[in-house]
């Protein structure tokens, strides 16, 4: 099972004795997504609202501290994977709809992922 989430993210530099052109960078950030059931599984539903970022500030802490610069902005592109981590991730919300207080896993999915879901061949 593979998957990750990526997310676009622009970053400023500024360093202290120096000037650098462009100053300004956008690049993938790809996040590693936890199997489901695994400590971390639930990212989507915590940091997702209908395939946008739900909290720009947590994503931009979250973005930062993996990079180690100081992120301007930071957007969700897709969630990538195969289709046994997408199987494994249904299977897992199907198992406790109420934790997400919807009554299909499309509609979680929908959600959280909006339609940004990119399976890709193994």
């Amino acid at each position: 099972m593979d998957a990750a989430y990526l997310f676009r993210v622009m970053f400023r530099l500024d360093p202290p004795s120096a000037s650098v052109e462009p100053d300004t960078f956008e690049t993938t950030l790809r996040l590693p997504a936890e199997p489901p059931g695994a400590d971390g599984w639930l990212f989507f539903q915590q940091a997702l609202w209908r395939g946008e970022v739900a909290d720009d500030e947590y994503m931009q802490r979250v973005a930062s501290d993996r990079l180690g610069v100081d992120i301007e902005s930071v957007s969700f592109s897709e969630l990538r994977t195969d289709e046994a981590y997408l199987d494994a991730l249904e299977t897992k919300i199907a198992d406790d709809l109420a934790l997400f207080n919807a009554d299909s896993v499309d509609e979680v999915l929908h959600q959280h992922l909006g339609s940004s879901i990119h399976v890709r061949d193994a």
